[in-house]
């Protein structure tokens, strides 16, 4: 029965089965209306009552009629069969599902019925939506306290839910968090910005911009020049920072974000500025708030790199420093000689002072955290904390020399050359070590030449990175303890390496600069220049590298005794890349590199300039 028909009928049966009561009450009635009408008009009000107590026995007996007494002076049966012969099939079938018995209409009345309950319990959730559960049992606070663990794409799929729920979603408390958790304005506070939301947007744009800069070198380059340095002697980095020592006993320190700083001019301490000639730098350090330098002669000297001028610290030792370490987030400095250690750092009232002196001859120093540092003295591999009264031994072998070393919040590693029969045990090895338990975790590598270079401090978590005199950067799991990538770099072995999530530099003895996509181990480009690469150091936007010549005093350097510069192939070079967004502008990019094909003087290295000459003559290079 299709839905018309079957609606027909249930108007027929609501027809059918009101009409059947009207006709029984008529049955039942003493009189019809129209004679309850003519007894009011002839009687008065008393009679009226009395006439309404008579007529109630009447109502009983014709209830003990439908009772199925009598019908009419028939028995009851024979009335409802007769009744029944004469009613419809229609009204029997309705009949039939008043007394509960079954029929092919009783499952579509019962699946009307579910339709009716869903479509109230639809209604009843929408309900529900309009005016989320918890908005009205929980505070605000708490329902801000369970949003914050969705992402940003479950929050905005919050926000579409209701007003109220967009609101919560919204909330700056929320983006300042996730902008946060996801690495951008570390140090910054709420009050900040007035819209989290659209900083963090805002953020994830120019990380992706600079990215694609990044991958297409696309950016700006600048060399750091220094012409009366003479020749460079070693380059530190840190930020913005960069500091630079020369052979002619300068300290020179830019800050790349303004390049007219009054801190950039260091100056010696009196002692080594009035001796003739002036000793070298040999060795620099930076980082965010203090700027060392030690010379040849054994002086280290310590400034502020916001202030520059006068050293603040300054001492001296008997010998000539071979190792130099400054902390990257403490004022930590640690200085070696050929048999002396010293540890120095500030007091709460900015007072500099000696905490520690030890005897040994330590060629390796990294200071990661303080007050730990970890310091490799030939075969041995030791921990330094002032709370102690000597340092801790962690590694020592006989015969196998510590030829690199570096150190995070967690762990130390540390390159061993392996020399004679402990070649045939798998060559060199790097050894990992957990600064909580100051035990042993893994052991990685099985190369035939030396490790040159780690970098454990800016991997991602359970990486390693590290360089070989054997060409090749290799990249290390420490929770499986084998390696995951090898790069065939450079001719001349690995000289320095850092990496990322997913970019890895690297420098080599050739002077070449590489980058690297870490997740295919594709090349994506390179940069040469004259000398070894001894620096390599980059953050989000930036890249310091630093070629520095191993030959200080090169002959034929100056034309005369009395020059005071050294010809620029023999000085080094410092090279500052920028590929962040403001960088594009057109005032970064060299006047060669901005020429067209219509210029008729200077050159033009554009190597699309075939394409317009094809198109003026008319003729292919192969005709």
């Amino acid at each position: 029965m299709a839905e018309n028909d079957l609606a027909a009928f249930r108007e027929r049966w609501k027809r059918e089965l009101s009409s059947k009561k009207g006709e029984q009450r008529l049955v039942c009635a003493p009189s019809s209306s129209r004679d309850i009408d003519d007894q009011l008009g002839q009687r008065d009000l008393k009679n009226l009552n009395k006439a309404d107590s008579h007529s109630k026995p009447e109502e009983g007996g014709c209830a003990e009629h439908e009772r199925g007494v009598r019908v009419g002076g028939k028995p009851a049966g024979v009335a409802a069969a007769a009744e029944t012969e004469d009613q419809p099939q229609y009204v029997s079938i309705a009949r039939s599902l008043l007394d509960g018995r079954t029929s092919p209409l009783l499952d579509r009345i019962q699946e009307e019925r579910k339709e009716e309950l869903v479509d109230q319990l639809i209604q009843d959730l929408n309900e529900v939506n309009d005016i989320p559960f918890f908005d009205i049992e929980l505070p605000y606070e708490i329902a801000l306290k369970i949003f914050q663990y969705l992402n940003c794409a479950e929050l905005g799929r919050c926000a579409q839910v209701s007003r109220a729920w967009r609101v919560l979603a919204e909330d700056s408390v929320l983006w300042f968090k996730l902008c946060v958790r996801e690495g951008y304005h570390q140090n910054a506070s709420m009050s900040d910005s007035p819209c989290w939301k659209s900083m963090l947007r805002d953020c994830r744009n120019s990380s992706k911009t600079v990215r694609f800069n990044w991958k297409n070198r696309v950016g700006s380059i600048s060399q750091l020049q220094f012409e009366l340095g003479k020749v460079l002697c070693d380059v530190s980095s840190y930020d913005n920072f960069v500091l630079a020592g020369y052979t002619s006993g300068d300290v020179r320190l830019w800050d790349t974000l303004h390049w007219d700083s009054t801190a950039s001019y260091l100056k010696a301490n009196s002692l080594s500025a009035n001796t003739e000639p002036r000793p070298h730098v040999s060795h620099v350090q930076v980082n965010g708030t203090l700027a060392a330098a030690a010379y040849e002669d054994g002086c280290v000297d310590l400034w502020s790199t916001e202030t520059g001028g006068e050293p603040i610290y300054h001492y001296q030792t008997p010998g000539r420093i071979q190792v130099l370490a400054l902390s990257p987030d403490s004022p930590v400095l640690i200085s070696a000689t050929g048999s002396d250690v010293r540890l120095d750092c500030a007091k709460d009232c900015g007072y500099w002072r000696t905490v520690l002196q030890w005897l040994n001859d330590f060629l390796y120093v990294s200071v990661q955290q303080s007050p730990l540092a970890a310091l490799a003295a030939g075969e041995s591999m030791y921990l330094l904390d002032p709370r102690e009264e000597e340092p801790l031994m962690l590694h020592s072998v006989y015969g196998h020399p510590v030829t690199c070393l570096d150190a995070s919040e967690s762990h130390v590693a540390f390159g061993v050359k392996r020399t004679g029969w402990a070649m045939h045990d798998g060559g060199n090895k790097i050894h990992i070590y957990t600064l909580e338990t100051r035990k042993p975790t893994v052991s990685v590598g099985n190369s035939p030449g030396d490790f040159t270079c780690i970098n454990l401090r800016d991997s991602s978590p359970h990486l390693l990175v590290c360089g070989n005199k054997d060409r090749r950067v290799r990249v290390f799991d420490l929770r499986a303890g084998s390696s995951v990538a090898s790069l065939y770099a450079h001719h001349l072995g690995v000289t320095s390496v850092q990496a990322d999530d997913w970019k890895i530099v690297s420098g080599g003895g050739e002077g070449l600069v590489c980058v690297w996509e870490m997740r295919m181990g594709a090349k994506l480009w390179e940069m040469h220049n004259r000398h070894p690469v001894r620096h390599v150091r980059f953050n989000t936007s930036t890249l310091v590298t630093a070629n520095i010549p191993d030959d200080k005093s090169p002959r034929g350097a100056c034309i005369t005794d009395d020059d005071l510069t050294a010809h620029r192939r023999h000085r080094g070079v410092i090279c500052h890349y920028d590929f962040s967004e403001d960088a594009l502008s057109q005032d970064h990019i060299l006047p060669i590199c901005r020429s067209d094909y219509i210029e008729s003087y200077g050159y033009n290295y554009n190597i699309n300039l075939a394409v317009p000459y094809d198109r003026l003559s008319g003729s292919h290079p192969s005709q």
